[in-house]
């Protein structure tokens, strides 16, 4: 079963009906009002082992985190890149493009995890050191979905950006947190 079917299943059984005649469909969140806290901190060791990856330069390590149907909406080269093979060529990539040592680190991390599903948002400061060490970087925002597996939580879902000036157009790459 794919994921989205798994959407549209858990979106059908918490379908209710209303006053206004058939079953309208609410959030599949509505009732959830407690997180896991073991969930929380087995998505929290994830992340950092993904961000350590990420520093380490290590492909295999980062696209571990990932499932197989990841959907991913990344700052960078294109709109959308669906599933991991996708997604790991354009993490090749942007390894790539960081010749120095990575800057790769997460902030104000906030993690909802209930069962099977489970979400994250956090800014994130990367960048890499240029010729002669100087480290150039940036701060993103991000926020992840997640999905229990039978190999623990995966990334179903990935998004970051960077905020922008409507009136230039511009990335606002300089903004602090």
């Amino acid at each position: 079963m794919s994921l989205f079917q798994d959407l549209e299943s858990a979106t059908a059984q918490h379908a209710a009906p209303d006053e206004t005649g058939p079953t309208t469909a609410r959030s599949v969140f509505m009732s959830t009002t407690i997180d896991n806290d073991n969930a929380r901190e087995q998505i929290q060791a994830s992340l950092e082992r993904w961000a350590m990856a990420v520093r380490n330069k290590d492909l295999d390590a980062i696209t571990a985190y990932y499932h197989p149907e990841v959907i991913a909406f990344d700052a960078i080269i294109q709109l959308q890149f669906k599933g991991l093979e996708a997604y790991r060529e354009h993490w090749k990539y942007c390894l790539g493009m960081c010749e120095g040592a990575m800057l790769f680190e997460m902030q104000d991390l906030t993690v909802h995890a209930d069962g099977e599903v489970a979400f994250a948002h956090w800014l994130n400061h990367c960048g890499s050191a240029e010729e002669g060490g100087e480290m150039k970087g940036s701060w993103m925002r991000a926020s992840a979905g997640y999905r229990m597996t039978a190999e623990g939580w995966k990334a179903v879902h990935e998004h970051f950006s960077a905020p922008f000036d409507m009136e230039s157009g511009k990335a606002l790459f300089d903004l602090q947190p």
